[in-house]
């Protein structure tokens, strides 16, 4: 399972638009640089988030884009379901009681499958924009950098043995 680059770059770049409008329109061209997205990606992007309401366009000299509402009452979960990006986690068509086997039938994991599923969509929709923004995003990706190397572990293992 993987969430797809269309709904990761749309949530980078609201992501962006909220970290720098500071109430001003932000120009799609300063995103994609900063965010080294394409910009006619980037402009497919916006009109689908335009269209789901999440961002409104200012036209004309200094305008760009600005967040629809505020950062902290727009879900991740909201933008990717706006680019037309649901995250599935099974084969089979949501809602329908029938499997993606040949016989129709479900698999035998489809269950795990499916819940995960719902329990990313949880997750996604746990969380904000001003979330990302302000870095409350709890996560382990980061404490490699902190952890000493495998070797200074068992040396300290070993010095406390002693």
């Amino acid at each position: 399972m993987r969430l797809s680059t269309k709904g990761r770059y749309a949530v980078m770049a609201m992501v962006d638009l909220a970290a720098t409008s500071q109430g001003s329109p932000v120009a799609l061209a300063d995103i994609a640089e900063r965010q080294e997205i394409s910009l006619s990606y980037l402009e497919q992007l916006f009109a689908k988030l335009r269209k789901g309401g999440l961002v409104k366009s200012v036209r004309g000299p200094g305008g760009g884009y600005l967040l629809a509402h505020p950062a902290d009452a727009t879900r991740v979960s909201d933008i990717i379901l706006a680019v037309d990006e649901p995250i599935r986690t099974t084969r089979c068509a949501n809602g329908t009681p029938q499997g993606c086997r040949t016989n129709r039938s479900r698999c035998l994991t489809h269950d795990l499958w499916e819940e995960l599923g719902n329990q990313i969509h949880m997750y996604l929709s746990s969380v904000t924009v001003a979330d990302v923004v302000e870095r409350r995003i709890i996560g382990t990706s980061g404490l490699n950098l902190l952890r000493p190397a495998p070797a200074a572990d068992s040396a300290a293992a070993a010095a406390a043995a002693e």
